[in-house]
């Protein structure tokens, strides 16, 4: 017995948490319309799955797409985008918005946004570009947010979020959040989703939550394309105030 524990114990592999990161970036250019982008970004993925935001995903692209025909949404606006990754979307946005704040969970994930960001501000001379400010946010960390918030008690003009639902776990947390953003900002605020599906699980489980969460949930007319094989859609989410709590409608009441 003794010398299978020893066999058990000599057969333990201890690597460390760098095996699992890839962090090979290569400076890669984006065009989207008129807006060239250039920044960091990975090729592949990392064997770590947290690690999802160091990639461009195609809802990013979608999403991009679409804001670039759609400057007008943006211009002169405060936005916060929830799962920034490199930050793809957020910089686009920086042409045109007063102010913009990058959000990932991940702190490898932020070391390339920050440096994305860097790297905006220092080649943009010529074209506005927002005070870009990258910040941690785990989606349902009501610490994390409120500091935020107390950064931005105006609250944000629209929430963003690109190719953010890949966990089911996370969906709950993610739209805790984004009502969170929307009553602290009521009623001007709305939450732009591109999503992409790829399980028919998830796809309802995105709807159903954003129900539960007094939320409604309008496809955009005309964004609905495919993406690398995958279909994706434009979504605008606001806040049914007549859904929210006693606590939440005085909040609105008392911001507005």
């Amino acid at each position: 017995m003794e010398g299978k524990e020893r066999e058990e114990e000599e057969d333990i592999i201890c690597l460390d948490e760098s095996f699992f990161i890839n962090d090979n970036y290569q400076l890669t250019t984006f065009t989207f319309g008129s807006h060239v982008l250039q920044l960091y970004c990975l090729q592949a993925a990392s064997t770590d799955f947290d690690l999802t935001g160091q990639l461009v995903w195609p809802g990013a692209v979608l999403l991009n797409d679409y804001l670039s025909k759609n400057a007008g949404i943006l211009q002169g606006c405060s936005v916060i985008e929830l799962g920034s990754g490199v930050g793809i979307t957020g910089i686009l946005c920086s042409r045109f918005c007063h102010k913009v704040v990058l959000t990932d969970h991940n702190e490898e994930v932020l070391k390339i946004l920050e440096k994305n960001a860097e790297l905006c501000v220092s080649t943009q001379s010529s074209i506005s570009c927002a005070g870009l400010k990258p910040k941690k946010l785990e989606w349902g960390n009501s610490d994390q947010l409120n500091h935020i918030l107390l950064e931005n008690p105006e609250g944000f003009d629209l929430v963003l979020g690109a190719d953010i639902c890949f966990q089911q776990s996370s969906i709950p947390l993610l739209f805790d959040t984004v009502k969170q953003l929307l009553v602290h900002a009521a009623p001007k605020c709305k939450f732009i989703l591109a999503y992409v599906s790829r399980a028919k699980v998830m796809d309802t489980l995105v709807v159903h939550e954003a129900i539960q969460h007094g939320l409604q949930m309008n496809e955009v007319d005309g964004t609905r394309a495919l993406v690398k094989n995958l279909e994706g859609v434009i979504f605008e989410i606001t806040l049914e105030i007549n859904n929210c709590s006693r606590g939440e409608k005085a909040r609105i009441k008392g911001s507005s």
